[in-house]
């Protein structure tokens, strides 16, 4: 690619699935996750959403792989996070204890703690253990 520094780098392709809040990559590279007004997993190579994952009851603003990319932590206006299944989008925990809207969440990088932000001023971590 010779693209001149300063000069616009244009998307290699383009998604339209509603409001987007964030997006990360799965630690392999394969899928993109959505969060926003849904949260949507994408399969970059094959180029087409695989799931949907319902479960927020308002806007997604956080979204995280696991280091071994068989979670997905979601955060939410909504006050809670999720964490989710990949393989099969099965929600598999609640986290409940912020008091405002969710504004980051992150994995260690042994996946056995996951931490959130939130406009309550606080961080947390959870023990979520390793799989």
């Amino acid at each position: 690619m010779n693209q001149q520094p300063g000069q616009p780098l244009p998307p290699v392709r383009t998604f339209t699935l509603g409001e987007v809040r964030s997006v990360a990559f799965s630690p392999d590279g394969r899928y993109v996750v959505q969060g926003g007004a849904a949260v949507i997993l994408i399969d970059v190579p094959g180029n087409k959403i695989l799931r949907a994952f319902a479960g927020h009851t308002g806007l997604v603003n956080a979204v995280a792989f696991s280091p071994d990319g068989t979670r997905l932590a979601t955060g939410s206006v909504d006050k809670t996070i999720k964490l989710w299944e990949v393989s099969s989008g099965s929600e598999i925990r609640i986290l409940i204890g912020h008091s405002a809207t969710v504004n980051s969440v992150a994995f260690n990088p042994i996946g056995s703690l996951l931490a959130s932000g939130s406009a309550d001023a606080t961080i947390k971590l959870w023990a979520i253990g390793v799989r």
